[in-house]
């Protein structure tokens, strides 16, 4: 049972920025949604919707130390659909808000990431299978 765990775990972990709910999680493992929850929060001792709002902040604060993005702009890029729960769930976590995190991890002086490559580079992993397919589809012509 623990490798259908994972298998839902690894897909949180790879499609955190998509709408996942309980029902996918649970069938990417295999299993009914109530015996997913269980079996989920038993295992690894947070739920199945907790994790991904964990897995979410944690990329959150990669993306607020080391771009010059805005906090909504990482709200949307990571995940949430709210400010407002993206807020509330990130100082649950962390201790403080996004904005106090990114001003004290700029106060750094570090170097930052254009948001504009951020956003580039995104797009390009997504059309990267579709720019390849196109060479071959005209060489064939």
């Amino acid at each position: 049972m623990l490798v259908h765990l994972r298998r839902a775990r690894d897909h949180a972990d790879r499609h955190y920025t998509e709408s996942l709910d309980l029902e996918t999680l649970a069938g990417v493992a295999g299993i009914s949604k109530y015996h997913f929850q269980r079996l989920f929060t038993a295992t690894y001792g947070i739920s199945p919707a907790a994790y991904l709002s964990q897995r979410r902040v944690e990329r959150a604060q990669d993306l607020l130390r080391s771009t010059n993005l805005t906090v909504t702009e990482v709200c949307h890029a990571v995940g949430f659909s709210s400010l407002g729960s993206f807020s509330s769930r990130f100082r649950e976590l962390v201790g403080e808000t996004p904005s106090e995190f990114q001003r004290r991890w700029a106060a750094t002086g570090a170097p930052r990431i254009p948001g504009c490559f951020v956003f580039m580079w995104g797009l390009a992993e997504r059309r990267g299978c579709a720019s390849q397919e196109k060479p071959q589809a005209a060489a064939g012509s």
